[in-house]
């Protein structure tokens, strides 16, 4: 049976925003970048209070079906205890649905929560199954809850009926690589985004992928003069271009001038990956066509304070 938590516990939790893919390592690379949703959780006698300031404020739902509070529920449920009731403030910096892995945050936010409230029995391996099991991949997730670079993959059992498996481990980012984004003013959805890519593609164009994949591996550790190299994509970005004509232009102009750009997740965010500057003028022309320009450093791990109220 459940142990009930204590009334007045409050979980503080910070989560970094990420950006997956990479260009090439589809489902598999991820970065945690440094915009940042702060969720406090604090345990009540009774009943459910959601507050939600910021990015999404005005669509996000206030009952159980808020992502945030099923995390929470997920988590409270590994660690095998319960709450008697839940206080949820979120202080959301993220945009929402623009390939910065805000959905992949609040399902980090809310287990890391539920872990700190229950002591921290589960470990960051559990944090990220849990978390990504609400994506159904594990790059953004990974990324949120180890910070840094990850490289990720699903095990999916044989025997058809036990859950997939979500892996993730950290590797280190030469100190000298920064992000920027270019954030329009539309939302994208995976989904839809997803349904414009084959279901098969050549043998020439996954061994392309591979190896940039592998590239970037090695640029993103030691070898930045590798980035725009490492960027290279032939799996899902081409297919995207279509419906994202504002990215796919943006990424395009980015490269041809040497920049490491590519779609951000599944868009519509434009990243790029530099140790350099990026012309003021092509910034500002990006910001009066609408675009958002956030200059971004390499994130560290989600945080989780607690305290008493």
């Amino acid at each position: 049976m459940a142990i009930d938590l204590e009334v007045g516990l409050k979980a503080t939790v910070t989560v970094p925003a990420s950006t997956a893919n990479l260009g090439p390592g589809f489902d598999t690379l991820g970065l945690a970048v440094g915009v940042y949703d702060t969720v406090e959780v604090e345990v009540t006698q009774s009943g459910l209070q959601v507050e939600i300031f910021g990015e999404g404020a005005d669509e996000l739902p206030r009952d159980n079906s808020h992502l945030v509070v099923k995390a929470i529920r997920s988590g409270l449920k590994a660690s095998d205890v319960a709450a008697p009731g839940l206080r949820v403030v979120c202080h959301n910096s993220i945009p929402q649905s623009r390939g910065l892995g805000s959905s992949a945050a609040a399902a980090v936010a809310g287990v890391v929560a539920a872990n700190t409230l229950a002591g921290s029995p589960l470990d960051q391996k559990t944090v990220v199954q849990l978390s990504s099991e609400f994506e159904g991949h594990p790059d953004n997730a990974g990324a949120s809850v180890l910070g840094g670079a990850v490289v990720s993959w699903t095990d999916i059992p044989v025997d058809g009926q036990s859950k997939p498996q979500y892996r993730a481990v950290r590797i280190p980012v030469d100190s000298s690589i920064r992000a920027v984004a270019l954030v329009p003013d539309f939302h994208a959805s995976t989904t839809a985004v997803r349904a414009v890519l084959p279901s098969h593609v050549t043998h020439s164009d996954a061994r392309f992928n591979v190896s940039r994949t592998a590239v970037m591996t090695a640029a993103l550790q030691s070898h930045p003069e590798l980035l725009w190299e490492g960027t290279r994509d032939r799996l899902h970005q081409p297919y995207r271009a279509d419906v994202l004509p504002v990215t796919a232009e943006w990424v395009n102009r980015l490269r041809n001038r040497g920049h490491a750009a590519f779609l951000s997740g599944a868009g519509p965010t434009a990243m790029v990956l530099t140790t350099g500057e990026i012309a003021p003028a092509l910034l500002d022309e990006a910001r009066e066509s609408g675009l958002r320009v956030l200059n971004l450093e390499i994130a560290g791990p989600a945080t989780a304070e607690l305290t008493r109220v």
